[in-house]
């Protein structure tokens, strides 16, 4: 380590967990750097202009019952332009119809078998399947108990025990929302954690699933006179986009924060670390006490393959997916009351009132497509509708359709134009809107979504230990614990707390002149 000297942390990527570690090191007597590839700060987190609406590019919501994400935006100076969730009822287009989605679920999980038959998702046979919950003939392969069992994926899990439709055309569409990945490859512990974690406790994966839900309404024969307070909103953003949370969090941590810095090579050196930045003909050295790698995991094995080859290994076996995300925007009059249209769900379902108009349509935040439907779009959102200060900003409706799933790739090398125009006729087919859209923008994530495929808790904590090995190295970002923004925040807290530890002689020593 250097003596004498300022401790020098560099952070290797600027997205938002490279950010928020930058932002949780400036209260330490350290001097950070933090090295961009790109253009651009922000990773997935972009936003722009889409007829007069300041629309996200990349991620457009953020968990707010975990606190993470929030309270980097309050220290970051942007607690005034939080906005909760306006809508959040969602639906399922399956078999050629638009299906409310169980109220009583996780993650498409559903606890209550009469609500799941009333809402014509699941045909009368995977409901009875559903009902008929039981554990398979070789129970051993399923991770029922014991939480040092071997991990298997959803589909082989869920599937077992409640039938593999539920997986299919709930849980699958849910999920693929979230990772763009497919039930039968992502690992159950990883991507399903509370379930997981409850179903050790309950003998039932439906009592699994209550366990983890608030208690069901009242019943009309009930006194509703004094309704319990509503808790906290779940999701919330940012008026002006969550587009806007990383430069603002590079302003606040008052870091050395570098775009076009891509960095080649990580090499040990007897005092602590160097970096080789830029081109081969013209390179850079950057010396540095600790290191921060907040990559994608292709980057950072490549970066690791001589500091921690077991680790850069591990980091080879994350597949990541790609998307797209289609933003169509029409006008407000062309958009359909409710976005009812002519594909609803049976009229007179018990979870849904008759409908004999679009105007008596439920409104919803939007929708999901499970993969075995066999259309492009998985999911479309109604942002006009599920954020409301939208609205406000333009006369029209916007809305954003998501396509790509793992293993996808004939689709996305279609031109936007095609993607568009594919994605606006699947909307029209879903919800009955006639119209052309009066603007559209096409935003594509190669290889932005690492999926958690079976095996994954295992192999990050290999990745862990062989970098906690390296001392002063530290990793962070999307690939290990979760793909939201409060995950990702969470490890560049771990990071951080990890480095400051390496660091803490030579900051004591700081600290005390």
């Amino acid at each position: 380590m250097t003596t004498g000297t300022t401790p020098h942390v560099v952070v290797i990527g600027g997205g938002i967990a490279g950010l928020a570690a930058a932002f949780y090191l400036k209260d330490q007597p350290v001097r950070v750097t933090v090295l961009e590839g790109s253009p651009r700060l922000g990773g997935k987190l972009s936003a722009s202009d889409v007829a007069g609406v300041a629309m996200d590019e990349g991620a457009e919501a953020l968990l707010a019952r975990r606190p993470e994400g929030v309270e980097l935006i309050t220290a970051a100076g942007l607690s005034g332009d939080l906005v909760p969730v306006g809508l959040t009822s969602s639906a399922i287009y399956t078999r050629g119809a638009m299906r409310p989605l169980p109220r009583r679920q996780f993650m498409g999980v559903p606890a209550d078998m009469d609500e799941l038959a009333a809402t014509g998702v699941i045909s009368a046979a995977g409901v009875a399947r559903a009902r008929d919950e039981h554990l398979p003939a070789d129970a051993a392969a399923v991770p029922a108990g014991d939480g040092n069992a071997a991990d298997v994926s959803v589909t082989e899990y869920i599937g077992s025990r409640l039938g593999v439709e539920i997986v299919d055309r709930l849980v699958d569409p849910l999920l693929g929302g979230v990772y763009a990945g497919r039930s039968e490859d992502l690992s159950f512990q990883a991507t399903l954690a509370p379930l997981a974690a409850a179903a050790r406790r309950h003998p039932t994966l439906t009592g699994a699933v209550t366990s983890l839900l608030p208690p069901p309404p009242a019943t009309p024969a009930s006194d509703n006179s004094k309704k319990p307070p509503a808790g906290p909103p779940m999701f919330v953003t940012l008026t002006t986009g969550l587009g806007a949370l990383p430069e603002s969090v590079a302003k606040a941590s008052a870091a050395d924060v570098r775009t076009n810095a891509m960095v080649r090579e990580l090499r040990r050196t007897e005092s602590g670390w160097r970096l080789v930045i830029g081109s081969a003909a013209d390179p850079e050295y950057l010396d540095a006490d600790a290191v921060i790698i907040a990559t994608p995991a292709a980057p950072a094995a490549r970066l690791l393959a001589d500091a921690a080859p077991v680790a850069a290994a591990q980091l080879r076996d994350i597949p990541y997916a790609s998307m797209a995300i289609v933003t169509l925007a029409y006008r407000a009059e062309d958009f359909p009351a409710g976005q009812g249209g002519a594909s609803q769900a049976p009229q007179g379902s018990a979870s849904q009132p008759p409908q004999g108009s679009a105007s008596q349509a439920p409104q919803r935040s939007g929708y999901l497509v499970p993969a075995v439907d066999g259309r492009t779009v998985k999911a479309a959102t109604f942002s006009t509708l599920k954020w409301p200060h939208l609205a406000a900003q333009a006369p029209v409706h916007i809305v954003r359709c998501s396509i790509g799933r793992s293993g996808d790739v004939a689709v996305l090398q279609r031109d936007d134009d095609e993607l568009a125009a594919l994605a606006a006729a699947e909307l029209s087919e879903a919800i009955g809107i006639t119209a052309r859209s009066i603007a559209q923008r096409v935003t594509r994530w190669g290889g932005g979504l690492p999926q958690y495929n079976v095996g994954h808790l295992d192999r990050v904590a290999r990745i862990r230990q062989a970098v906690a090995e390296q001392p002063g190295l530290a990793v962070a970002g999307a690939a290990y614990d979760g793909v939201g923004i409060p995950a990702c925040v969470a490890t560049a807290r771990s990071a951080v707390a990890q480095v400051v530890v390496y660091l803490g002689e030579s900051i004591e020593t700081w600290r005390a002149k």
